[in-house]
């Protein structure tokens, strides 16, 4: 099945991509939303940007579509980039990297059902240490590149995904509740490489703002 998925650059949406092409289904595109928002209910925010590079990488064209931002109506400008990847490419499903949330779950599948296309969630109601462990098993090199919740501070910005990040994470979550992947927004990712990249990407830059517990680090990549 031809399928376009929607993606942000971080682990979750590259993540869904790479289940999809192992199932046997064609990635004809990618498509990205860049949100003039950093509150957006939809849509990530920190080095949304750089998803251009990973698309390069990973040799698949990209959809790019801006938005204001603006909650619900944002999702016009998520029908109006679908509605072209269907029109360019054929797409006959849609794919996203949903784990818990039920508001973006629900938004994109009454789009795909406007277009008539399948919508497909790999990740949905995945135990999200499971997903964790199965982003690092697989040779995914991702890096933190925001944080939004206490007791998470500039510290964590850079750091990667990997065995040390997993136990910490799990500490958190047990004495903070804090989502083990981020689900509640407690923090955004980059993907640097990956079994679906021709090479690994590499941060050349770096712009960190923030205070307290919300930081973000906008990174340049070649």
């Amino acid at each position: 099945m031809k399928c376009a998925v929607l993606f942000s650059g971080g682990k979750d949406s590259a993540y869904a991509t790479y289940l999809t092409k192992k199932n046997g289904h064609d990635i004809s595109c990618l498509i990205a939303i860049i949100s003039k928002n950093p509150e957006s209910f939809m849509f990530h925010t920190p080095s949304i940007s750089k998803v251009e590079k990973q698309a390069e990488t990973m040799g698949v064209p990209i959809i790019i579509q801006k938005t204001k931002g603006v909650k619900e109506e944002e999702l016009k400008d998520l029908e109006c980039a679908i509605k072209k990847s269907k029109d360019e490419f054929g797409i006959e499903a849609v794919v996203t990297g949903a784990v818990e949330s039920a508001y973006q779950a629900s938004r994109v599948q009454k789009i795909c059902d406007n277009l008539n296309l399948d919508c497909f969630n790999p990740l949905w109601q995945k135990n999200q240490f499971e997903l964790l462990k199965d982003i690092i098993n697989n040779k995914f090199e991702v890096v933190i590149t925001g944080v939004f919740a206490y007791p998470l501070d500039e510290s964590w910005l850079g750091r990667i995904i990997d065995e040390e990040f997993l136990k910490d994470i799990k500490e958190l979550h047990k004495m903070y509740k804090i989502n083990p992947a981020g689900e509640g927004g407690e923090f955004e990712t980059y993907v640097l490489s990956c079994p679906l990249f021709s090479k690994k990407l590499r941060i050349k830059k770096k712009i960190v703002s923030g205070k307290i517990h919300s930081w973000a680090m906008e990174i340049d990549v070649v």
